[in-house]
């Protein structure tokens, strides 16, 4: 991922000497293992951590050596017999290249979902803030982006809320999945390896054995990591979308915060963009786009094939990378998101009152106006609000057929804002707990 849409901490756990770090553990503890059942020499194995563990990895050294071999964990190893000497003979003892290389992987998407979690938290607890702050500001409910009936802005957000505490759920529930460690050889059956050793070396990295390895990991797992930061990126893109038709010229019930001497277009100096939603929009379809490779993944050759390595080392990165970008942005926004209380209340009362159409339906009904008649009635006094040709409520004070059914304290009473707010508490509880 490019430098623009990355952040330090993330960016690092895909660096190469993160990468060959997690390598050298990996071979070293598996020394360990087979020093305590006796196939390795104690003393080597501790020569092995002493001269390898305040190595900085030579990465220059290692290309050069792949160039040669062509093969980048033989590369690895060669260095490391360059760096430790005699003792190194006793690495990757009865181990293949994927026992390292998923190892690994499965260590550093761990890792990224550690912080995508501690992400989505940071995220929710803007959300939340908000939330509360809003909880009764009156706006007006779209569907098919038309008015509707009145909501509030805090249910937007609690609604949100909702949304990305599945999404943290998920993605504890994707690190489950991917914290699998295998050390079981070349085509997964311990032939040459002792499965305690593979015990031992998840253990020490916080993982959990591969039940049935093959030659590599199942990338069913990778698949379902991937499959659910797309279903996290889609999420931001949601509330990205609502941000940006909010801040619309003829909407402007929130914006982006626009800061002092930001400018918002080269060419009109009036402009104030919703640039930072519009490119989470961007981010999301590219965090997206990679859980299909990973899907395509899981389908490969017998006990293992490499068709799907060159894909993880593009999309293990840059997916994880872009998801942390993009949540950290999204409670940026959030957080210093501009509301407009008083656009809000302009808006909802725009179409004279024909938010309470439903309330005026449902009255008649309950005096006993079949369903259709009572249809009828509100819509034919309805038709003309949309035409500017008169408020709501007045209009239908001068229905006969409406009068004769409700009274004008009746049909004023129907017209209650407070009446759809009634339970806003209710859903609070269900979101957030009783406060």
């Amino acid at each position: 991922m490019i430098p623009r849409y990355s952040r330090p901490e993330m960016a690092s756990l895909w660096e190469p000497q993160t990468r060959l770090r997690i390598w050298f553990e990996i071979e070293a503890y598996a020394c360990d293992a087979l020093a305590e059942i006796g196939v390795v020499p104690k003393a080597a194995a501790e020569t092995i951590w002493q001269k390898g563990n305040g190595l900085n990895f030579d990465v220059a050294r290692i290309d050069a050596i792949e160039k040669v071999t062509k093969h980048d964990v033989i590369a690895f190893l060669t260095y490391l017999a360059e760096e430790i000497g005699p003792e190194a003979r006793f690495l990757h003892l009865g181990m293949t290249s994927s026992d390292l290389l998923d190892t690994c992987l499965a260590v550093q998407l761990s890792r990224a979902a550690d912080l995508l979690i501690k992400d989505t938290d940071a995220l929710l607890a803007a959300l939340k803030r908000r939330a509360f702050e809003h909880k009764l500001t009156p706006s007006i409910g779209r569907s098919h982006g038309i008015h509707a009936e009145p909501v509030t802005f805090g249910l937007k957000l609690a609604e949100a809320y909702a949304e990305f505490s599945r999404a943290r759920a998920r993605l504890v529930a994707a690190r489950a999945e991917i914290a699998t460690c295998a050390i079981s050889g070349a085509v997964g059956t311990f032939a040459n390896i002792d499965p305690r050793v593979e015990d031992y070396v998840a253990r020490k990295l916080g993982l959990t054995p591969e039940p049935v390895s093959t030659q590599i990991i199942p990338r069913d797992r990778h698949a379902m990591f991937f499959a659910t930061l797309g279903v996290v990126a889609s999420s931001i893109e949601r509330l990205s979308t609502e941000i940006r038709h909010l801040q619309r010229t003829e909407v402007l019930e929130a914006e982006e915060y626009f800061s002092e001497g930001q400018k918002g277009s080269s060419a009109m100096p009036h402009k104030r963009n919703p640039v930072l939603s519009e490119n989470l929009t961007g981010l999301a379809r590219l965090v997206r786009g990679m859980a299909l490779p990973a899907m395509e993944d899981v389908a490969l050759w017998h006990e293992r094939d490499i068709s799907h390595s060159s894909v993880e080392r593009v999309i293990g990165p840059d997916a994880t990378i872009a998801l942390d970008f993009a949540l950290a942005r999204l409670a940026d926004i959030i957080d210093k998101l501009v509301v407009y209380p008083a656009n809000m209340k302009k808006n909802l009362d725009a179409l004279g009152g024909l938010v309470h159409s439903q309330r005026v339906l449902l009255a008649l009904t309950q005096k006993g106006l079949a369903r259709e008649r009572a249809y009828t009635l509100v819509q034919r006094n309805a038709m003309p609000v949309w035409r500017g040709e008169g408020n709501f409520l007045d209009l239908l004070k001068k229905d006969a057929d409406v009068k004769a059914v409700l009274s004008d304290a009746e049909l004023e009473d129907l017209f209650d804002l407070g009446y759809h707010l009634k339970h806003v508490d209710f859903i609070f509880n269900r979101v957030f707990g009783a406060n």
